[in-house]
């Protein structure tokens, strides 16, 4: 008994630590699979194989109700604490490349997240992708209201020589 509740406050600290959660299914991967794994999403999410019982309790104390319905079967969380839509684009294309590994769910910022929301998520380009293009997006915007001062600027200077 004394395990379960150290395993129950081990988790529940995991919930409340992290940014969010991503649920999967396990059944049929091999122990060096699940080891490729965790070291793929090593640098965002620690990823750990439960027992469902106590990780409704620890989910329920830590106010992740919304996993309770999708924690049947063999489960395994990832808990993020960095990039959750890097995590999610490993777990996507993980599961491609190993069909037996399904993502369940997950939660992000408070929100219940179905299986089609987390593809969705994995499915954003990166963050260093996205700062680009809103830079390159800027730095048009700009170009283009130089040449507009610019040309105002001529315009006087063609008005006054005349």
């Amino acid at each position: 008994m004394a395990q379960k509740d150290a395993s129950v406050n081990e988790l529940t600290k995991s919930f409340e630590s992290s940014n969010a959660v991503l649920l999967t299914e396990y059944r049929g991967l091999t122990v060096a699979q699940l080891k490729e794994l965790r070291n793929n999403i090593r640098q965002d999410a620690e990823y750990a194989v439960v027992k469902n019982t106590l990780t409704k309790i620890a989910a329920k104390a830590a106010g992740f109700d919304s996993l309770e319905d999708d924690l049947k079967g063999p489960s395994a969380i990832a808990f993020v604490h960095g990039d959750f839509v890097a995590t999610a684009k490993t777990l996507r294309d993980f599961a491609k490349a190993n069909p037996l590994l399904v993502i369940k769910g997950g939660v992000f910022e408070g929100k219940a997240l179905s299986a089609d929301e987390v593809n969705t998520y994995a499915s954003l380009e990166s963050r260093e992708v996205l700062l680009a293009k809103a830079a390159g997006m800027m730095k048009a915007t700009m170009g283009k209201a130089a040449a507009t001062i610019d040309a105002l600027r001529e315009k006087l200077e063609t008005a006054q020589a005349a």
